[in-house]
């Protein structure tokens, strides 16, 4: 069957449209994507502004006829933190059902943590055994461990980088003391965090999934052989101190000419990679995987599990 997964995140919407069964690996068809950057649209009282709900309602107009022109058995929408945690979440909603009769389904953090460790467990499958996920979006930074398919622990912190960069980067490039902030301030809330953490075992894999990591380890990680003929992408996290500094000494508008940086991400890479050294720092992590699985297949893979 053909399926669209449409993401409305923090900072895109994005249809994802796969011919996919039980059993098998959804294999591609298309893509759309339109740049949001919701972040900058919220009111200090945490509402959408006007012109940020007339993006999304015309993004998910447009996503939605994408699916219709591919011809999709299902459309499977979701919404992550940025709607999720808006004053006006729930007006907004209702009015993107209404007007465009697509009926979004809110994530909570830790849903989108478990969903997105079931695709990272089906990427590498159960003799990776114990792995530590680390996942960053536009508004929330997802931490999950565990051996099996359900993560033992599944975390959801307000460290995305999308988040990140309006409370604390506001400049461009950002001062030295700005990230300074942001660095002490992913330092603690981490180090909260890594209470429910104790007592699990030593992870075997550590992971890291999103289009953030994975610009990341494109512009400063490396590659090493994988499964089959294709190469797993590493990031260390003295790549990642190497990186970050030169990173946020540069330009946004100049950053896209980088190795792995898109024009989606220019804004708001310096604070991921912030968080990413912060968070592989808390854990002890001098190195992770990068998985292109992640949060839209777990949605497939959970919706194909279903229908079996």
């Amino acid at each position: 069957m053909r399926l669209g997964v449409l993401d409305v995140g923090s900072n895109t919407v994005h249809l994802l449209v796969v011919d996919a069964h039980a059993g098998a690996q959804p294999v591609p068809m298309a893509s759309d994507k339109a740049v949001l950057r919701l972040m900058r649209y919220l009111t200090p009282e945490g509402a959408i502004t006007d012109e940020g709900c007339t993006a999304v309602l015309e993004s998910v107009r447009n996503a939605a006829e994408v699916a219709r022109r591919h011809h999709v058995d299902d459309l499977l929408p979701f919404a992550t933190s940025a709607l999720r945690e808006a004053v006006n979440g729930p007006e907004l909603l209702a009015r993107v059902e209404r007007e465009t009769g697509v009926a979004l389904q809110v994530l909570s953090g830790e849903d989108e943590a478990r969903l997105t460790f079931l695709a990272v467990r089906r990427w590498y499958g159960w003799s990776a055994r114990d792995i530590l996920l680390f996942d960053i979006g536009g508004g929330s930074l997802e931490i999950a461990a565990g051996a099996n398919e359900v993560p033992v622990v599944a975390l959801s912190l307000p460290l995305g980088a999308g988040r990140s960069t309006i409370g604390f980067l506001h400049d461009d490039p950002p001062l030295p003391a700005q990230v300074s902030a942001l660095r002490e301030h992913a330092a603690a809330v981490l180090a909260e965090a890594l209470v429910a953490f104790e007592g699990l075992p030593e992870p075997h894999h550590v992971v890291g999934s999103s289009k953030t990591i994975r610009s990341l380890a494109k512009l400063a990680g490396s590659t090493a052989e994988g499964f089959g003929s294709g190469e797993r992408m590493q990031l260390s996290r003295s790549q990642l101190s190497d990186w970050v500094p030169r990173l946020a000494r540069i330009p946004a508008e100049a950053r896209p000419a980088l190795p792995g940086i898109t024009a989606d991400r220019t804004f708001q890479i310096v604070a991921g990679g912030i968080v990413l050294h912060a968070a592989m720092a808390a854990f002890g992590v001098t190195e992770l995987e990068v998985s292109p699985w992640a949060l839209r297949e777990g949605i497939i893979l959970r919706y194909l599990d279903h229908l079996e």
